[in-house]
């Protein structure tokens, strides 16, 4: 075991010694492993690689019994390398360039590829087959077509099988067998069709399952209730219907804590039972950490987050054919951060929302909700997006707090309501007379009191205007500390999903 290591750094075309590696590497690896047995070559973020082409291995690297090539996030263009060759390669990391062909042979060696964002096409090569150390495979956002191979359902050993975003199509014709050790699972972005393959179950490791943005159709899979470690689930944007059944576990999805099911065409009442037992959203904290594409829908907005730490819950159940009313068992899950129940249902808001004291953004638009807006709401001090637009909700709107940063788009649509922001003042809203002091002349004091009034009006107008920049721009306290996001147009739903490592 050598106790030395060569660092290649093209950006700055000098071979360096390093103490410790700059890379972050899939779980099972220490920094050790790297410092003692590998070669790293190491040009992450190094710009001035306009082609892969102009680089080749040295000779010492090439003939050493494990090494590390990391060439992400770089303007890398051109077909990728030949590799089949490189015998001792274990990690390739390609992602974030302009590479483009079809994929070629892969060392047998290989248990960490990825080339997430480039530009490659053609069918999985059937060669992938004979990958028996691959533990780690990001292809999502190519254009790769053709058919999932069937082949994955034998990689003992596969922990994350990334395929969104693509142009994959038939059926998920893949048998998951028991003992398997799939973590992460991503075919969104796709057209597979078809039901989800009840396999599935044997999963027992899975912890993100994202297959939005397919045509998938059947029932509710209420059979992956009892996957333990399962975080995240997002099956929006298919062709499931139906009602969701009610549950007869003790603790469904009881690890869940982002459930998507929107922009599907479920019906029957929302499932209550389960908001009742989702043990992980009910908890302050969360022993797990992980990362994740997934696009969250705010005033008709989609908004893809890019990075979630572990204090990220969310429900959406938008946008299906639910009907009944919210159930008060919504107040127990005092973990969520967001909730969007809209275009579904009916009834009255349950003054138990006001218990969810972590909620940063609620949608209850576009439903045929009646009677108040609770005053509970007004103690969610960390709420800063509320959309009840478009409901038949009457009286005063709450006072006070979160609520006198809102503006008119969050309550337009309920002809019953009244108070700020809108236009509409409420009865009890009339002012009390002004006691003028015997000396003063009325005419006097009541152009001040227009005067002040007037203050009153513009500094608000700013206040609110301010806060809708900090908004648009991205600056709320949620979005700061827990993700970096972007901001897109709704109608394109794509989603991404990826594990807790950095890639």
């Amino acid at each position: 075991m050598k106790e030395t290591w060569d660092y290649v750094d093209f950006h700055y075309q000098m071979i360096v010694p390093m103490i410790t590696p700059p890379l972050i590497l899939p779980e099972g690896y220490r920094s050790a492993d790297v410092i003692f047995e590998w070669n790293i070559v190491l040009m992450g973020y190094a710009s001035g690689l306009p082609e892969l082409a102009l680089f080749s291995i040295p000779s010492d690297i090439r003939s050493t019994d494990e090494f590390v090539l990391d060439l992400h996030d770089n303007s890398l263009q051109g077909p990728s390398l030949p590799l089949a060759n490189l015998s001792s390669l274990k990690v390739l990391n390609l992602r974030h360039n302009s590479l483009h062909g079809t994929l070629q042979g892969l060392p047998p060696s290989i248990f960490y590829f990825n080339i997430i964002d480039n530009n490659f096409f053609g069918e999985i090569p059937s060669s992938i087959c004979g990958l028996n150390s691959l533990e780690y495979l990001y292809l999502s956002k190519n254009n790769m077509s053709g058919t999932i191979p069937k082949c994955f359902e034998n990689f003992s050993n596969l922990s994350v099988l990334d395929l969104g975003n693509n142009n994959l199509h038939g059926s998920i014709s893949v048998t998951f067998v028991e003992g398997n050790s799939l973590s992460r699972l991503d075919l969104s972005g796709n057209h597979l069709e078809g039901p989800l393959p009840r396999s599935l179950i044997n999963c027992s490791k899975l912890a993100v399952l994202n297959l939005g943005n397919n045509m998938i159709n059947g029932s509710f899979p209420c059979w992956l209730e009892n996957l333990a470690k399962l975080q995240v689930l997002v099956l929006r944007g298919n062709r499931f219907s139906g009602p969701i059944p009610t549950s007869k576990a003790k603790f469904p999805f009881p690890g869940l804590l982002v459930i998507d099911l929107s922009y599907n065409d479920f019906t029957g009442p929302l499932p209550a039972r389960y908001f009742q037992q989702f043990q992980a959203m009910m908890k302050e904290e969360s022993v797990e950490y992980y990362e994740v594409y997934v696009t969250i829908t705010i005033k008709g907005v989609d908004f893809e987050v890019i990075r979630v730490l572990y204090i990220f819950a969310m429900i959406d159940l938008s946008n299906n054919q639910f009907n009944g009313e919210i159930s008060e068992n919504i107040g127990g899950l005092q973990h969520l951060k967001g909730l969007n129940f809209s275009h579904n249902i009916t009834g009255c808001i349950p003054q138990t929302m006001g218990n969810l004291s972590n909620l940063e953004w609620l949608d209850l638009s576009s439903n045929k909700l009646v009677g108040g807006i609770p005053e509970q709401l007004v103690d969610l001090t960390f709420l800063e997006v509320i959309n009840l637009s478009f409901n038949d909700l009457t009286g005063p709107i709450p006072k006070g707090k979160q609520f006198n940063t809102f503006g008119i788009e969050s309550y337009e649509g309920n002809l019953g309501l009244c108070g700020f922001p809108l236009p509409k003042g409420c009865a009890n809203d009339i002012a009390p007379p002004l006691q003028l002091p015997e000396a003063d002349h009325s005419a006097h004091v009541i152009f001040e009191w227009n005067i002040v009034l007037m203050g009153y009006a513009s500094g608000l107008v700013a206040g609110v205007a301010m806060g809708y920049i900090a908004f648009q721009t991205g600056k709320p306290q949620w979005f700061v500390t827990m993700v970096e996001a972007k901001q897109r147009k709704m109608g394109k739903r794509s989603m991404k999903i990826r594990p807790g490592k950095d890639q």
